[in-house]
Formats: structure tokens, C-alpha cells, sequence
């Protein structure tokens, strides 16, 4: 996971943090460190996260796989004024959870290889919900037709 922080311009500038890409673990055993630093910009290497699919949410895979732009959610928090990930998700339902819960999370486009995995998963474990019949208001009792 590579993470940008830039420092905006204005009357009081500050530093921004966000997620900017999403790398293949290359498994050197360092930890984060800096790969770009240009004034105030710089860009960080998070090696060591781990993209986990569950059967259970595959609703939420297929709604980020079936869009335009696929993206990678990730869970990242300001730790000694640097923007450090903790979890990473390419499912819609469990970024939203995240989010819901008050966790600032953003999202970095999805690499094709990455793409070409969530698909297959989608295909192979995502089924639909089957489509319920509304009965009609002449059958249910007056009471508790829908008033108009």
C-alpha cells in the first residue's frame, strides 16, 4: 500500500493523507518506509497487508467489481503525523461497516491483477438474492393495506 501526504495550499496549509496505490507484497521483511520526498510531498511503501475475501460478502465484492472505476478500501490512521493503513478491503458493505463506525477510510483504484482475482472470486461465490413476490393490497386485510 503506498500512502501520499501533500500539504495544501491556503491560509493555514495542512497535510493531507491518502491512500494511492496498491502494490504486490514484495516480502523484503522491511517495514513502512518513505519512497518519494519532493518538498512537501511524500509518498510511503506499507508492505505486509493482507486482502482477505470472504464467501459471506460477496454481495459486496460484486457491487465494487460491477462499477466503472473498482476500488480498494483502506482503513488508515494519523499515527506520529503519518498517515499509517491498518486494513485494506475490496468489499463496498465492509468499508461502509468501517465507515459507520467513524474509521477514516479511502480508496486507491484497483490494479487489473487485483481486478482479474475479485472478479473470479465474484463469479464463483456471488448468487443474487432471489426476487420476492409483493402480494397484491386486494389480498391482505384492509387494516394493513398502504394508505395513499
Amino acid at each position: 500500500m503506498v500512502m501520499r501526504r501533500y500539504r495544501t495550499q491556503g491560509r493555514w496549509p495542512t497535510d493531507v493523507w491518502e491512500p494511492i496505490g496498491v502494490l504486490p507484497d514484495i516480502g523484503d521483511g522491511e517495514g513502512a518506509r518513505r519512497i518519494v520526498e519532493e518538498g512537501d510531498n511524500e509518498q510511503w511503501l506499507y508492505p505486509g497487508l493482507e486482502l482477505l475475501l470472504r464467501k459471506a460478502d460477496a454481495d459486496g465484492h460484486y457491487l465494487n467489481v460491477s462499477t466503472a472505476e473498482p476500488k480498494i478500501f483502506v482503513l488508515w490512521r494519523e499515527e506520529d503525523g503519518r498517515g499509517v493503513p491498518s486494513l485494506v478491503t475490496a468489499s463496498y458493505s465492509e468499508a461502509s461497516s468501517w465507515m459507520e463506525g467513524g474509521e477514516q477510510v479511502d480508496a486507491a483504484p484497483m490494479p487489473p491483477e487485483l481486478f482479474a482475482w475479485v472478479g473470479e472470486f465474484v463469479e464463483r461465490y456471488y448468487r443474487p438474492e432471489p426476487k420476492r413476490r409483493v402480494r397484491p393490497q386486494s389480498f391482505r386485510h384492509p387494516k394493513y393495506r398502504a394508505r395513499g
